[in-house]
């Protein structure tokens, strides 16, 4: 069964699971069934259907973007990692200079 790795931030869906099985044939059917169980990363994870433009998904270290998004096929050794963008940062101010 495909193993999905949870990013910290999401694991308040999963009880604090960092990694949940959910079966399926494709990266979207695993979703369907990790929201039927966990229904909190539904709203975290989609917009309209689709992943949030600031969530990336792989497969076994592939992007699913460059695959075939949410039909990606998965195995039952199949790794699935949500990773939320990292964005953000400040200029530190010059310290003597």
């Amino acid at each position: 069964m495909p193993l999905v790795r949870i990013p910290t931030v999401l694991r308040k869906h999963t009880d604090g699971a960092a990694k949940v099985e959910a079966d399926g044939a494709t990266v979207g059917e695993v979703f369907d069934q990790l929201v039927a169980r966990h229904p909190g990363l539904g709203d975290d994870l989609f917009a309209d259907g689709q992943v949030r433009g600031f969530i990336n998904v792989y497969v076994d270290d592939e992007d699913i973007r460059y695959v075939s998004g949410l039909d990606t096929p998965v195995e039952d050794d199949t790794e699935v990692a949500i990773m939320p963008a990292v964005a953000g940062g400040a200029e530190l101010p010059s310290v003597g200079r």
